[in-house]
């Protein structure tokens, strides 16, 4: 067997066995929800599930807040009464990542906007890449979540102005902030489930199986 990096062999020795799955919610009220859905099912060991009620929230390991539109996902959290429950769950330890309109429903401070979770120790701005026709890609690496280069898919895409206290930054591109994390929380202002890369679907399961 080849050259094997940490990450890669520390996924190889994920704490489940006996036909434990791990539970991942994705938040089905708006945006990329089956472009989730389908990448956690393609993963050992996970059972995707969409969030949509109470009772989905309270069940969940961990949960993904998708891309899409933030100030949608934030008022239909809240006309089905699931604002609150999901907020406390997340500052009771629930491992959750947001991917772009989901980064800034995490974010403590969004530019030109009131915040909404508020629960993550970054400083945000919404459509800093412009708009759809300025939709791009990169390949970058990032040793933390894969040992090869990853692809990261920018749509209306925000960037992470700074992080805060004990949020660290994982990822930049031309000069940005695009992927961070704090403790259980983690953050991207792209879209890995636009791609064939798993990379960081799995990131991912790794913290919630560290959570667990």
């Amino acid at each position: 067997m080849g050259w094997m990096c940490k990450t890669c062999l520390n996924r190889n020795a994920w704490p489940f066995g006996g036909g434990n799955l791990i539970r991942i919610g994705v938040l089905a009220l708006q945006g990329s929800v089956e472009e989730h859905l389908k990448m956690l099912s393609n993963l050992q060991e996970v059972r995707a599930i969409p969030v949509k009620t109470l009772s989905d929230i309270k069940r969940v390991d961990g949960i993904i807040l998708p891309g899409g539109e933030s100030t949608t996902q934030a008022k239909l959290l809240r006309d089905f009464d699931l604002f609150h429950e999901l907020r406390d769950r997340i500052k009771g330890g629930l491992p959750v990542w947001g991917t772009c309109a989901g980064l800034i429903l995490l974010a403590k401070n969004v530019i030109n906007e009131q915040a909404h979770l508020g629960v993550m120790d970054v400083t945000v701005r919404r459509n800093a890449y412009g708009r759809q026709l300025d939709s791009f890609s990169r390949m970058v690496t990032l040793p933390p979540v894969s040992c090869n280069p990853v692809e990261l898919v920018f749509i209306r895409a925000p960037w992470i102005e700074a992080v805060h206290d004990s949020a660290t930054v994982l990822a930049k591109c031309n000069g940005h902030i695009v992927a961070a994390r704090q403790g259980r929380m983690l953050g991207t202002a792209f879209h890995p489930e636009l791609t064939q890369d798993a990379s960081f679907h799995r990131y991912f399961v790794d913290i919630v199986s560290q959570a667990s």
